[in-house]
């Protein structure tokens, strides 16, 4: 769908009552106008995406995710990636915060459809009931862990900082986890969820940044919390994949790098209208730059079509790598050749384009970044182990 499209759909009186009972898709659909009317604000500003934050909730969409049969809305990760391309149409920064959500629910709920984890299923009925809004701190807790986890009676003292955590203001429960590091020097991570009104938790305000200012994806600075031992979700091995991570990773990042490639085909829609407007379009680099966000959209369609699979793996990882990549790549590309295309008049705030180059940075600084897929990749080309490979 063309950013004109989305852009001219009618703004909502009244959020709920508009969507009520419809899709995830359609109720982004809707909810994009209002989005698109406030991104400029938002990114001038640099403050969080809030008001948007409230309309996602009063419109259902942080349940989306959940199993009906837990009071969720029972959406499929297709259905919740289109969700998020198109509210990235409209505000690139709401889109990738809320992708931390929702990946967040994504997880469990494919944990609980598809393996049967019960444990899963009260924050999965709380996150439906109450309507809570889960944190990732991804970028801190990859395959090494980060923070450290101290061993005390009865459960773990919790030291950390973690960083990228988008949509922090608005989070109810961070998901994160810690490093504990035993008497023989082996060090495992443990993975639980903190309370972001623990005392013991705050917020540093660090996110000034070039672009996804919205996200207000600042420091979460954990200060001697105790966890409870039967609090603590999953124990693995640090710097080694665990099949839980295989996943996260699967199931994750086609979700992530919907919102870059929605922020793509919004840059190529506003490009294809001002060369529409100019005396002499040039034909070459509209065909160049709708090559790339074709590469884009046929690699995030292989992401999708791995998570299908329903399972989870080594390979999957790899696969789903090799699509983030490949997103990554020729969405940057494709709103590079757009700012080409619009000429001068791309580097006027006011035409959106420069957002959008901003905003589509960010899609190479997600796991895994360039060099560890590559090798990632070529491990598996070769058949050499990849457990370590990060």
């Amino acid at each position: 769908m063309s950013t004109n499209t989305i852009l001219k759909m009618p703004v909502m009186q009244n959020v709920a009552e508009a969507t009520g009972g419809s899709s995830v898709v359609e109720t982004a659909r809707r909810l994009a106008p209002i989005f698109a009317e406030r991104a400029a604000e938002i990114d001038h500003s640099g403050l969080f995406v809030s008001e948007n934050y409230a309309l996602l909730k009063e419109a259902g969409l942080i349940e989306a995710g959940v199993p009906r049969e837990l009071g969720g809305g029972g959406a499929e990760i297709a259905d919740l990636a289109e969700m998020l391309r198109l509210l990235a149409h409209a505000c690139g920064s709401t889109a990738l915060a809320f992708s931390m959500h929702t990946h967040q629910v994504a997880i469990p709920a494919w944990r609980w459809r598809h393996q049967g984890v019960a444990a899963v299923e009260p924050l999965l009925r709380r996150v439906a009931a109450e309507r809570l809004i889960l944190l990732s701190s991804g970028g801190s807790d990859w395959i090494g862990g980060s923070g450290k986890a101290e061993k005390v009676e009865g459960g773990y003292r919790i030291t950390a900082r973690k960083v990228f955590t988008s949509g922090a203001e608005a989070g109810d429960v961070l998901m994160t986890g810690a490093v504990c590091e035993a008497d023989d020097g082996s060090r495992s991570v443990i993975h639980f969820g903190a309370s972001m009104k623990a005392p013991e938790v705050r917020i540093e305000d660090t996110w000034h940044t070039l672009g996804m200012r919205g996200t207000a994806s600042n420091d979460v600075v954990i200060e001697d919390l105790f966890i409870p031992e039967g609090h603590v979700a999953f124990t693995r091995k640090a710097s080694e994949w665990h099949p839980v991570f295989q996943i996260i990773a699967t199931t994750a990042f086609p979700l992530i790098y919907a919102v870059y490639l929605g922020i793509a085909e919004s840059a190529r829609d506003i490009a294809i209208d001002a060369a529409r407007a100019k005396p002499q379009a040039d034909v070459t680099l509209a065909g160049r730059m709708d090559t790339e966000l074709r590469a884009a959209q046929l690699a995030h369609r292989w992401m999708l079509d791995t998570v299908a699979r329903n399972a989870p793996s080594a390979e999957t990882v790899n696969e789903v790598m090799i699509g983030r990549s490949l997103v990554a790549r020729h969405a940057i590309a494709a709103v590079e050749l757009a700012m080409e295309l619009t000429g001068g008049a791309s580097f006027y705030r006011k035409n959106g384009l420069e957002r959008r180059f901003r905003d589509i940075q960010g899609a190479r600084f997600h796991p895994l970044q360039a060099g560890p897929q590559a090798r990632y990749a070529g491990a598996v080309a070769l058949g050499l182990p990849t457990g370590s490979v990060f």
